[in-house]
């Protein structure tokens, strides 16, 4: 999931094109990209197109931003999801546990087979939810990653959101809560369209901390965060190291030199632990 792309459920005509398109996964918007007045029919549209042939023969990720637990629309936007293909539902504005908790807990009402139950990706944008983020992370099973949030997180604190040490805080924060918990951390969206580099460079500061990848609310930003989190090599190599301490292991060796550098048990856990993120086998 290097790229997701948020996918206004106000713009029924993206939708065929963001299926068609190269990012990994798409964000279908029932959130800030819907107008009050236009949330029923976006719903409409949205579970329309989730039980749709396009849908369920697509091989990206497929996630849902639904509106908050406080507003009158989340039990709705949940209701409307039920029969569609969903992989993740995003939550957005959680500042505690005990709101994921929440969270989780209307999704598994909705959804009573667990087989089809989508994951819960909680948004971290408030000052309690990035000092909370390990309590969130661990907070339900159901949650499978954190997204940090730094567009809605540093405009109420008035903090400059183009200084990457401010924003180097805010990821490192969001991902160690989310590396305690052992679940991933996704970045979240450049709003500059225009600053391609931006983003370039506010991904690579992502990945270089351990981020899965970087939501785009353009096309034209996917194929910037796919290069930047292809993880093709790293890998590759994780296979490669992996192998050899079975190598290792089989005649006793528990530290061993992999590839001109030394290393021991630390770095086999990073490997393995690197493949099941990505779903390949050990």
């Amino acid at each position: 999931m290097r790229s997701k792309l948020f996918v206004p459920c106000s713009r029924p005509e993206f939708f065929a094109k963001a299926l068609a398109g190269d990012a990994d996964a798409l964000s279908f918007d029932l959130e800030d990209a819907v107008p009050e007045a236009g949330k029923p029919a976006a719903r409409a549209r949205l579970a329309e197109v989730l039980r749709s042939d396009a849908v369920k023969q697509s091989g990206k990720h497929l996630i849902v931003r639904v509106n908050g637990l406080d507003t009158q629309h989340f039990a709705a936007d949940i209701a409307c999801l039920n029969g569609g293909r969903v992989d993740l539902v995003n939550l957005p504005k959680v500042s505690s546990a005990a709101i994921a908790r929440k969270g989780a807990d209307a999704i598994e009402g909705a959804w009573p087979d667990p087989a089809n139950r989508p994951g819960l990706l909680v948004n971290i944008e408030t000052p309690a939810a990035v000092r909370q983020a390990g309590d969130i992370a661990t907070a339900h099973p159901a949650v499978a990653g954190l997204q940090i949030g730094l567009n809605d997180l540093f405009e109420t604190l008035g903090i400059d959101r183009r200084d990457p040490r401010h924003v180097h805080a805010a990821l490192w924060q969001t991902r160690l809560g989310a590396g305690e918990a052992g679940r991933f951390a996704y970045d979240g969206a450049w709003p500059d369209l225009g600053d391609a580099e931006g983003f370039r460079a506010e991904a690579e500061l992502a990945r270089s901390l351990g981020y899965l990848g970087k939501s785009c609310i353009h096309p034209r930003q996917v194929s910037i965060a796919n290069a930047v989190f292809d993880r093709g090599a790293e890998l590759a190599q994780a296979h490669r190291l992996v192998t050899a301490a079975h190598g290792a292991a089989a005649i006793g060796h528990g530290a061993f030199v992999f590839e001109g550098r030394m290393v021991d048990a630390p770095a086999v856990a990073r490997a393995r632990d690197l493949l099941r993120l990505y779903g390949e086998r050990a």
